[in-house]
């Protein structure tokens, strides 16, 4: 009897494990499914939101013009939010840091569209990015718009490649015949930042000076340099009555110091990478009096621009710069399309983008030509007693 009972014990036992272990295996596979219906309630919220992204540098010398950009896209997706969102669903923005890299910018385009999912990028913010990620976009049949590429080649990318700034072509052009025709100077000297940006600065700005009037020198600089005392040395030696810089407020407050310092008496004159409350803080006296181009004012009594920047002041605590301005223009307009496109990506959004006409933006009016570049007025700006003031 004893040796009956421990077997029978024993094979309770067997018996009992594996039941014991049925009972993990079917917790398992319950597990494994309730993991399956959260990814199907996850995919479930995915679809119910429409997701865009942002790519441009939030770090690094550039970043002022990355978060700018980043926080005017916010306000946009704010009041459409708040208003419902579009069909129903609300936008979910996806933002990338690139640092002013172009590696990083194509790492940027390929994780917002492959990874997040997102069917349209207001960016990038620099043209170098811009010429970097949009191939990566256009390939990809995802709407990319930038607010602030100026650079000539961006609406040569492709059909999904969008800007509403104006090109350096255009703002460079006007700003010398202005320089000439209404402010009489005469004899130029042009610096440049060894990029897409400054380039094509360049070339738009020597083409019409020589045509109104005289180019007597030319000097390049990188961005992140900090002396350039040999390039206006040499500068300084032609005699000129102004100086345009061709770059980014970081160095051109740089370069106007150092103007100052060694007693070269010029009109300074730059382009839209001036527009940051940076270039006055950087740069104090030494560039009171400097005239550039951009495609914004603050200070614009209109209603829409004074509701724009009443929202950037609530939400960001600081005054918005043409950044801001032009990447809430580009997220409206981009929001509007897919509004237009009832939500969808692709070529349906891409041809909603391409209809765009006469867009009342807080920068102006925009529409698109049929190359997808922005057709818009350009505003000239001058630094007055330490503040922004407007010439035209």
């Amino acid at each position: 009897m004893f040796k009956l009972s421990k077997t029978l014990a024993l094979t309770i036992v067997i018996a009992l494990t594996i039941l014991a272990l049925a009972g993990c295996g079917q917790t398992q596979s319950t597990g494994s499914s309730s993991s399956s219906s959260s990814d199907s309630s996850q995919q479930a919220k995915s679809d119910d939101v429409i997701k865009i992204g942002t790519l441009g540098p939030l770090t690094g010398n550039t970043a002022t013009y990355g978060i700018s950009t980043k926080n005017g896209v916010e306000v946009a997706v704010d009041e459409v939010n708040k208003a419902g969102g579009i069909n129903g669903k609300q936008v979910k923005l996806f933002s990338e840091d690139t640092r002013g890299d172009q590696t990083e910018a194509a790492n940027a385009a390929t994780k917002l569209i492959e990874q997040d999912k997102v069917i349209a990028i207001v960016g990038g913010v620099l043209s170098s990015e811009t010429m970097t990620a949009g191939p990566i976009a256009n390939d990809a049949k995802v709407v990319m718009i930038s607010s602030s590429s100026t650079a000539s080649g961006i609406p040569d990318i492709g059909d999904y490649i969008f800007r509403n700034c104006l090109s350096d072509d255009v703002q460079a052009t006007q700003l010398a015949e202005y320089a000439a025709k209404d402010l009489g100077l005469k004899k130029f000297a042009i610096m440049f930042t060894n990029n897409d940006y400054g380039l094509s600065l360049k070339n738009a700005f020597e083409k019409k000076a020589k045509e109104v009037a005289q180019v007597v020198d030319i000097e390049t600089y990188n961005d992140g340099e900090s002396d350039f005392r040999a390039q206006l040395t040499k500068i300084k030696g032609f005699n000129p009555d102004a100086l345009y810089i061709a770059g980014y407020y970081t160095e051109a407050a740089k370069i106007a110091q150092q103007a100052q310092e060694q007693g070269l008496k010029v009109q300074t004159l730059g382009a839209d990478g001036f527009y940051s409350p940076k270039l006055v803080e950087l740069g104090g006296k030494a560039v009171e009096g400097a005239i550039f181009t951009a495609g914004f004012f603050a200070d614009d009594p209109a209603e829409a621009v004074q509701n724009f920047v009443k929202a950037y002041k609530e939400k960001y605590n600081a005054e918005p710069d043409m950044f801001a301005a032009q990447a809430y223009d580009a997220a409206k307009i981009l929001l509007s399309a897919i509004k237009n496109a009832n939500g969808a990506g692709g070529e349906a959004l891409q041809a909603e983008m391409a209809k765009t006409r006469d867009f009342p933006g807080i920068t102006g009016n925009t529409s698109f030509a049929e190359n997808g570049d922005a057709v818009k007025d350009i505003i000239i700006l001058k630094v007055e007693n330490g503040k922004f003031t407007k010439l035209r």
